[in-house]
């Protein structure tokens, strides 16, 4: 469970925790057992009882199964798991995923990387781990798991935002990871190209103009018609609700749109580099 440790400056996360876990302890009492008792009931030990109860660790999905069979909570434990492993994610990451769950449109232009709500598991992996200095073991899991979750955007149950996604061509042909990781990056890509909602263009290294040189950004078209600029730049993340500046992101993304290939062109010369590779 070392990658479920609690942030314990996250006021928000600390303040889901603090009452998963007094229903926790409440429950354990009310059933007359000790934390040695229950943890044997639950197949985990004491210690790691008392490290959740005292908002230590964060419970993983199966010992609140557990713990609800054991105690006979009828599903009120266990249904705790979606706030409980939202609480394990960072607070920007927090954030970002609200912000897209509002968004009726994503916009995302990045020369560096392949987009976030992109990568493959292990593509995000290679990406987190050239950071330095390096993540620490629980860190890098959890920064990867919450890449991931942040996805589940792509098949939402309720209304799904239109993404229109541009790439540097260098994106594609940088070798994060290794070769095979890279093949199996670009095959997610050519996947997603294909989504109804989705647009995604590649801007090859071959054109003269590129309005995108002063590095990623992303732009969130909000229900309310609102538009948040998000930008990441080494140790700085930015974002940007000033209009004025909003408009110049909206702008600008669409002259990096023009100036890239269309959906059609991208798809094939993203088969192109996958037949390359």
């Amino acid at each position: 469970m070392g990658e479920w440790e609690a942030g314990l400056d996250d006021e928000e996360a600390g303040a889901v925790m603090r009452t998963v876990t007094r229903q926790l302890k409440l429950w354990r009492e009310a059933a007359g057992l000790t934390q040695a008792e229950f943890g044997a009931a639950i197949g985990y030990g004491e210690e790691l009882v008392s490290c959740v109860e005292r908002g230590r660790r964060i419970p993983r999905p199966e010992y609140l199964d557990a713990a609800d069979e054991v105690l006979g909570a009828g599903g009120k434990i266990a249904a705790m798991k979606g706030d409980v492993a939202e609480a394990r994610y960072p607070k920007k990451v927090r954030d970002v995923k609200r912000l897209e769950a509002e968004a009726v449109e994503i916009c995302s232009y990045n020369n560096c990387v392949i987009d976030g709500l992109l990568q493959t598991e292990a593509y995000a992996r290679a990406v987190f781990s050239s950071r330095r200095p390096q993540f620490a073991e629980e860190e890098l899991e959890q920064r990867v798991a919450a890449r991931l979750d942040r996805q589940e955007i792509f098949c939402a149950p309720k209304a799904r935002p239109l993404f229109s996604f541009v790439l540097c061509e260098a994106t594609l042909r940088r070798l994060i990871g290794g070769k095979m990781v890279m093949r199996n990056q670009l095959e997610r890509l050519s996947e997603v190209a294909r989504l109804r909602n989705v647009d995604l263009q590649v801007l090859p290294l071959s054109r003269e103009e590129n309005s995108g040189l002063g590095g990623p950004f992303r732009l969130l078209k909000l229900k309310d018609g609102a538009a948040v600029g998000l930008s990441e730049i080494q140790l700085t993340n930015r974002v940007i609700t000033d209009p004025k500046e909003t408009t110049v992101l909206d702008m600008r993304y669409g002259i990096i749109r023009a100036q890239a290939l269309t959906p059609r062109e991208s798809l094939a010369f993203i088969e192109k580099v996958l037949g390359e590779s």
